[in-house]
Parts: structure tokens; C-alpha cells; sequence
């Protein structure tokens, strides 16, 4: 009943005891689509550039630990992990996880991908502001996520108080925050990843451009996201903002 409900205000507006059709949800249609583009431009990209053979010849394992001995850091382990585009950097651990299309490949995508998960232990190292909020924020992100929309129903169920639904927006709201704190901790490891690539001469030439654009098409994914999650938001504030004047 809970998630039938719940799927019906999510295609349309709710006031009082009806639905009617919400407008706004054509943006979020669009920003979905935006993001599944995004998706398949970045899978197609890194399977593009994975077939392109670094000069080097280096792995993404062998680069990555380069990169972190050239910055003077050494209690940072790298590790494989199953999949393809499952890369990491966990903070918590000082883990740099790279996937099996990574961490043995020589290829300039791989090496892109390892260089910016280095990136991020990079920003761990040196204290980068945005990459210390995003972590402190993730415990809370993750739980407003999954337990906002649960509120926001249960309080359309409920209907005598508008206190469940304005806990779930403001849950919801915690998660669109990690969303844009996300966008400069992955365009700074980016940027920090093709400037050391190119100073320490792991890539060469066009080989910098090419991993540019590995790591430029990943970097759309998390606007995507992004912009999905503030229309979201702005939609719940529209659709039960016009309920509390009613």
C-alpha cells in the first residue's frame, strides 16, 4: 500500500484527498534522461580510450602508486576490486580501490581513472575542505535517501501534520547537499590528476588530451546527479509547500 502510494506521488501531485497532474515532472524526466546520457558517454569514452596503449606502458596500479610516492605519501594501500568502473577512494581506510578494466591495464583510460582516485587520496592527504564535509556528510546522506520518501508517504497517510513530510524534504535535502559538495571533490581530483600526469610524464602528448576526456565524461555523470536531485527537491518543496497553504 505504502510503495503503491508512494509511486503515485511520484507521478503526480497530491493536495488534500486528490491527485492531479504535476507539471514539474517533466524536468525530472529530463533530468533522468540527461543522466543516462551521461552515463553511456562515459562508458563509451573509457571503453574508447581503454583500447588506446599508454606510451609508457604502465598499469593504472603501477601509475597510481607512482603518483602517491611523488606527493610523499605512503600509508595509502591499493587494492583490485571486481567490475568495470568501480573505482574508489575510501577515506575512511585510506583504500584507493581499482577495478580489473584498471588496475592491470595500460591503457590511457585506465591510467586516467587510477590517476584520479589518486587524486582523491591526494585531497585526503593535504586536507582538502570539500572531501572532509563530503565524508563527515555521507553517514547522513545515505540514511536521508533511503528514509525520505518513507516520511514524506507516511505523512500523506497520516494527514493530520505536515511534521513527517517536512523531516523527509529536509532528509531529502541532506542527500542533494552531498550531491553538489560531490561536484568540486571530483572536478579538483580531475584537474589534480591530469596536471601530475603531465609534470611527472606518465602521458604524453595526445595521450593527456584523450585522458582528459575519459575523465571529462565521468565528471558529467555528477552534474547529472546533481541536477536531478535539486529538481527532485524543488518539486517536493512545490508539490507540499502549496499543501501547507491549502
Amino acid at each position: 500500500m505504502v510503495q503503491k502510494r508512494g509511486i503515485m506521488v511520484a507521478l503526480y501531485g497530491y493536495y488534500g484527498y486528490g491527485y492531479y497532474y504535476d507539471p514539474m515532472y517533466i524536468l525530472i524526466i529530463i533530468s533522468c534522461v540527461i543522466a543516462l546520457i551521461a552515463q553511456v558517454k562515459v562508458k563509451s569514452t573509457f571503453n574508447k580510450y581503454s583500447k588506446v596503449s599508454s606510451s609508457k606502458g604502465m598499469t593504472g596500479a603501477m601509475v597510481a602508486e607512482q603518483l602517491l610516492r611523488s606527493q610523499g605519501i605512503y600509508d595509502v594501500s591499493i587494492q583490485r576490486v571486481s567490475g568495470s568502473l568501480t573505482d574508489n577512494y575510501n577515506p575512511r581506510n585510506k583504500t584507493l580501490n581499482l577495478s580489473d578494466s584498471v588496475y592491470n591495464s595500460t591503457s590511457v583510460a585506465a591510467i586516467g581513472v587510477a590517476a584520479h582516485e589518486t587524486g582523491h587520496a591526494i585531497q585526503h592527504a593535504y586536507g582538502y575542505g570539500p572531501l572532509s564535509f563530503r565524508t563527515a556528510l555521507f553517514p547522513l546522506a545515505s540514511v536521508g535517501s533511503q528514509v525520505s520518501w518513507i516520511l514524506i508517504v507516511l505523512g500523506l497517510i497520516f494527514g493530520s501534520t505536515n511534521i513527517l513530510i517536512d523531516i523527509g524534504i529536509l532528509m531529502f535535502s541532506l542527500a542533494v547537499l552531498f550531491q553538489l559538495v560531490t561536484l568540486p571533490v571530483e572536478f579538483n581530483a580531475s584537474a589534480r590528476a591530469l596536471q601530475l600526469l603531465e609534470s611527472e610524464g606518465f602521458l604524453y602528448g595526445d595521450e593527456n588530451r584523450q585522458a582528459k576526456k575519459v575523465l571529462s565524461a565521468a565528471a558529467m555523470t555528477y552534474v547529472a546527479a546533481a541536477a536531478t536531485a535539486i529538481l527532485q527537491l524543488l518539486r517536493l518543496i512545490y508539490l507540499f509547500g502549496g499543501r501547507r497553504r491549502d
